[in-house]
C-alpha cells in the first residue's frame, strides 16, 4: 500500500509540472507575440513608400501567427487532460497493489512456491507441465493428472534439488489416450508491488520486477 501511495504522490507533482510547463508556455507565447509586433513595426517603417506593403499581407501574417498560437494552446490543454486521465487511471487501480495477479508473464522465482491455475484441453485424460528458464530452456516436465486446476511448482528438480532463483515460465501439455491435443501457455500468481503511471498508461511491477498492463492481467486474488 505504501508503492501505491507514493505512485500517486507522484503523480499529483505530475499534475504541478503541467502546471508550470503551462505557465511558462504561455509566457513563451507571449514573448513571441510582442517580438512579432516589434518586427511588424519594423516592417512598416522600412516599406519602400513607393511600393508599401499590401495590407493583405498584413493581415495573412497576423491570421498566421494567430493560428500557431492556437494550436499551441491546443497542445497544451490535449497534454494536462492527459495527465488528468492517466492520474485518475492510477488511482482506479491503487486497490490492486498488494493483490496476487494471475498473468501469464513469467513468474520470479525466489524459493517460495509459485500457484498456477492449469486448464486442460477438453476430453484431455493427462497433461504435462513443462517449466522452461529464462533463457527458454525446458527444466523440467511433469505430469500430472487432468483434473487438477491449481497447483503449485515447487521450484525444484526430479531429484529435490531446488532450482536457481530467476524468471520461469509454464506450458501445459494436454494429452488423450497418449496424442498430444495441444499446449497452452499456464497462467501463474505473483504479488503486484506497485501500480505506475508509463507512457500514458497504466503499469504493474509484479514480484521480481515484471511488467504487466492491466490488459495482461487475467484474474485478482487476496494473497494466500
Amino acid at each position: 500500500m505504501t508503492d501505491a501511495v507514493t505512485s500517486t504522490t507522484t503523480t499529483t507533482s505530475g499534475y504541478s509540472n503541467t502546471a508550470q510547463q503551462e505557465n511558462a508556455s504561455d509566457s513563451v507565447i507571449s514573448s513571441d507575440f510582442e517580438t512579432f509586433l516589434r518586427m511588424l513595426t519594423v516592417q512598416m517603417q522600412n516599406q519602400d513608400p513607393l511600393n508599401p506593403i499590401d495590407s493583405a499581407d498584413y493581415a495573412v501574417q497576423l491570421a498566421t501567427f494567430s493560428s500557431v498560437e492556437q494550436q499551441v494552446l491546443t497542445n497544451d490543454l490535449l497534454t494536462s487532460l492527459t495527465g488528468q486521465l492517466s492520474g485518475a487511471g492510477l488511482a482506479q487501480y491503487a486497490g490492486w497493489v498488494g493483490m496476487d495477479a494471475g498473468t501469464t508473464a513469467p513468474a520470479y522465482f525466489d524459493g517460495t512456491p509459485i500457484d498456477l491455475n492449469l486448464t486442460p484441453a477438453a476430453g484431455a485424460d493427462t497433461m504435462h507441465l513443462v517449466v522452461k528458464n529464462a533463457a527458454g530452456d525446458t527444466v523440467q516436465t511433469i505430469q500430472m493428472n487432468a483434473e487438477t486446476e491449481i497447483a503449485a511448482w515447487a521450484g525444484a528438480d526430479d531429484d529435490g534439488t531446488p532450482l536457481p532463483d530467476g524468471f520461469y515460465s509454464f506450458e501445459l501439455e494436454s494429452y488423450q489416450n497418449g496424442a498430444l491435443m495441444n499446449t497452452e501457455t499456464v497462467q501463474s500468481y505473483a504479488a503486484i508491488t506497485e501500480a505506475r503511471v508509463q507512457d500514458g498508461g497504466t503499469v504493474f511491477i509484479l514480484k521480481g520486477g515484471t511488467e504487466v498492463s492491466a490488459s495482461q492481467i487475467t484474474s485478482l486474488r487476496d494473497p494466500v
